[in-house]
């Protein structure tokens, strides 16, 4: 396993005193380091003029033309980090078409959507042409895009592997490739396509890999496919972060959806966890017949649907965003104080990186996790595993002690799709699960009472014959 602390690694290993090159010291400012002047210019031109603890940490070395391994969650800078060298080192070359010369590798849509936008201005400076390619998207326009030629493409690992096998994209002259959010990508299955795509690289290039976890897959990753790396690890978890605020809130079963539907109800914008598409659909139709504006975001959604959903949550025309972890990592909202797991992640990673979607670039934020008093002893366990101490408090819909943590308000009650609010039994203590059922219950539990009743129909027309028959 890749200890995060260790100052350098030979093929992912821990270095012994002197096995590695020394690594350089951080750059106090971006005029320190040698880049472009269009880049510098570009830079001030959008307000950066510092750079954060990780882009300061790992740029020289990048710059360099290192491999370099980079500990640090989202929000943290990275895609400066690596984006910066990587178009500095590839800027003056011309691609081919259907050959990039430069590969960022990430997990989900939204992500290389995020990426693509942030490197598109120093890219248009530098001249050089950049293409994403994701599932969900016309795999036609991104085969032309390749075909006209790109310097620089972003990509999620499935859509890569399609394009390799329609020979639309052929990554022999790739010479710097970055891995970002790896160790999601290895989660979410997608370890053999990221390993054909380093297969097929350069070899001789360069690698950066940017994770906020250094272990299992990651660690396998980097001892194969990178050599004599630079590991930097400048950034806490989510537990350390001092500006970050965690309560476990024991609600009451029947009380569950109402203590929800204020917490969304509050001023300000709140990012709301459920484990699945049914229960995020079913909350979100409660919460905008109630008055709140809210969205869903999960994988069953459309990528146009989901862009515009996020585009409607940034700039503050949707308030309350319901999400499947899909929104866990890759999603960047600048001011974005409140996140809410109203399902308790089962796995510290995922509470990891629900909460790194706020208190992000030095802001302040709060995750409160809901919890019914049956599952309070798991989830404390999780967080536990996951470096937290939450603040525990119990708390009903309607107290003050609720709006003191969230800001929790009650809706107002007006819909706004025109249909009122669904009906739902004021003593049930049913997760938001879809139709009413939990992951532990068969949805065929359901339909007890309508078989029951068939069971007596069938017993009274039984009856009957046998009277007909004189029986």
């Amino acid at each position: 396993m890749i200890h995060p602390d260790d100052s350098g690694t030979a093929h992912g290993c821990p270095a012994e005193p002197g096995a590695t090159t020394p690594v350089r010291p951080p750059a106090v400012s971006f005029a320190d380091l040698r880049l472009p002047a269009e880049v510098l210019r570009t830079l001030g031109e959008l307000g950066v003029r510092e750079p954060f603890p990780i882009q300061a940490a790992t740029l020289p070395d990048a710059l360099e033309g290192r491999d370099v391994l980079g500990r640090g969650r989202t929000g943290s800078g990275k895609t400066l980090a690596f984006g910066l060298p990587l178009l500095t080192r590839t800027a003056g070359r011309r691609a081919e078409p259907k050959q990039p010369l430069a590969l960022v590798l990430v997990p989900t849509r939204e992500l290389a959507q995020q990426v693509t936008q942030a490197l598109t201005p120093y890219a248009e400076a530098l001249r050089l042409r950049m293409a994403t390619v994701v599932g969900g998207m016309s795999i036609g326009r991104q085969v032309a895009a390749l075909r006209e030629g790109a310097e620089v493409l972003v990509a999620t690992p499935g859509r890569l592997h399609d394009l390799i096998e329609r020979n639309a994209c052929r990554l022999g002259r790739v010479r710097i490739t970055v891995l970002d959010e790896a160790d999601q990508m290895c989660d979410m299955g997608f370890l053999p396509q990221v390993t054909e795509a380093l297969d097929q690289v350069h070899p001789d290039g360069q690698r950066m890999l940017f994770s906020a976890t250094l272990d299992d897959d990651v660690d396998q990753l980097v001892r194969r496919y990178l050599h004599d790396p630079v590991v930097h690890s400048v950034d806490p978890s989510a537990g350390a972060v001092s500006t970050m605020q965690h309560h476990l809130l024991v609600v009451h079963g029947p009380d569950r959806y109402a203590v929800t539907t204020e917490i969304a109800a509050r001023d300000g914008r709140v990012l709301l966890f459920l484990d699945t598409k049914h229960g995020v659909d079913q909350l979100t139709r409660h919460l905008r017949a109630g008055g709140v504006h809210a969205a869903a975001l999960h994988s069953g959604k459309s990528q146009p649907q989901r862009t515009r959903t996020l585009a409607q949550f940034k700039n503050g025309e949707i308030t309350a965003l319901v999400a499947t972890n899909v929104a866990a990592r890759g999603l960047h909202v600048d001011d974005l104080d409140l996140v809410v797991n109203v399902d308790p992640p089962t796995d510290p990673k995922d509470y990891v990186h629900r909460a790194g979607r706020t208190a992000r670039a030095g802001e302040s934020g709060s995750v409160v996790t809901l919890v019914l008093s049956g599952q309070r002893r798991e989830t404390s366990r999780v967080l536990a595993e996951a470096g937290i101490a939450p603040t525990v408090t119990k708390v009903r819909s309607g107290e003050a002690e609720l709006s003191r943590i969230t800001g929790a308000k009650a809706p107002t009650g007006i819909p706004l799709d025109g249909a009122p609010a669904s009906a739902r039994p004021k003593n049930t203590n049913t997760p938001f699960r879809g139709l009413g059922t939990s992951k532990a219950t068969p949805r065929g539990t359901g339909g007890k009472s309508r078989k029951t009743a068939e069971a007596r129909k069938l017993a009274e027309a039984r009856k009957a014959a046998q009277i007909r028959r004189g029986g």
